[in-house]
């Protein structure tokens, strides 16, 4: 189900809750969500549709998923500067990112997985992993 969008700083101003297996219906509609908003956005938290939760979907290319409780296990020494945006919140800031990270999340089933992403899928997954914490981007 397609969610609204929780514009504003104050979504941001509590961490999120570890989720479980009850949460993933919220991670679909998370992934329906960011489809829906597929010109204007390539990843969403799930405080972005009012929803405190450790829940990420992400686009890679072409392809989407969820990330469950996403931890990041492995990063570059190197990081780099850029500007980013955010459907919840209006202009762009800088901010810096890793080039690229080692993760270990829950998938849309609840299965574990660790992947390595590089370039701009870690940069995307860095975005929202932030918004976990309450950092504003």
């Amino acid at each position: 189900m397609v969610r609204e969008i929780v514009k504003g700083e104050e979504i941001f101003s509590v961490k999120s809750e570890e989720a479980g297996r009850s949460d993933i219906k919220t991670a679909k509609d998370l992934l329906d969500t960011l489809k829906a908003n597929s010109e204007r956005c390539v990843g969403l938290a799930a405080n972005m549709i009012g929803v405190n939760k450790r829940i990420a979907a992400i686009t890679a290319e072409k392809f989407s998923f969820a990330m469950i409780n996403p931890v990041i296990t492995a990063h570059s020494k190197e990081a780099y500067t850029d500007e980013e945006g955010c459907l919840s919140l209006e202009g762009k800031r800088k901010t810096e990112r890793y080039e690229w990270i080692t993760v270990e999340y829950y998938d849309i089933k609840f299965k574990k997985q660790r992947q390595k992403f590089t370039g701009f899928t870690a940069q995307i997954i860095q975005h929202e992993m932030d918004h976990f914490d309450g950092k504003i981007i």
